[in-house]
């Protein structure tokens, strides 16, 4: 049996694949694979997102046999209301400019062709800000900053530094909204 929703997920894609991909994955399927001891609604999101690195792009966009896997991923699993969804390029996240270099490996789950990766716990929590304070992903943050132990001047240094795609001007809004948020928990911790 499989443990949980990302792990068959990304196991059902990887049965569908012919050749490695690396996949950077982030939001809830990150923190229920790319973590010890999860809590146990991580496991129950019913998708998988992963961030495409600028310079992965451009492969990755005419890799057909990619994207004919995500698309036989998502039939199959659609009766369970299972799917990978965003795959969203690194510019379209909220990241910081080095985020590449500080991706940590998942092996929580074997994989043949699949290569899992999820972001730095800081990077995490910025990609948590994109909704501004929402609830659900504020409780993920605080999840991620009590387990890293994340300091008020790393995520400082962060919120000075991070990239924010430029052409949608909501996101900016959402990112000062869910400022005061993270500090709070940041400092409660």
């Amino acid at each position: 049996m499989i443990p949980n929703n990302p792990a068959e997920i990304l196991l059902t894609l990887d049965q569908e694949l012919d050749h490695e991909v690396p996949l950077v994955l982030y939001g809830r399927s990150a923190l229920c694979l790319g973590f010890d001891q999860p809590p146990a609604a991580f496991q129950s999101t019913q998708d998988v997102d992963a961030i495409i690195s600028l310079s992965q792009l451009p492969s990755l966009t005419n890799d057909a046999q990619f994207w004919d896997a995500i698309e036989r991923t998502n039939q199959i699993l659609s009766p369970k209301g299972l799917y990978i969804t965003h795959l969203f390029a690194e510019d379209q996240v909220f990241l910081r400019p080095d985020w590449e270099r500080n991706i940590v490996p998942i092996h929580s789950i074997e994989t043949r062709f699949l290569k899992l990766f999820r972001p730095h716990v800081i990077d995490l929590i910025l990609t948590k800000m994109m909704r501004g304070n929402d609830e659900l992903d504020m409780e993920d943050i605080r999840f991620l900053a009590n387990t890293d132990k994340v300091t008020i001047t790393e995520i400082e240094t962060a919120f000075v530094s991070v990239k924010i795609p430029q052409d949608i001007p909501e996101l900016k809004e959402a990112f000062q909204r869910a400022i005061p948020f993270v500090r709070n928990i940041i400092s409660d911790l």
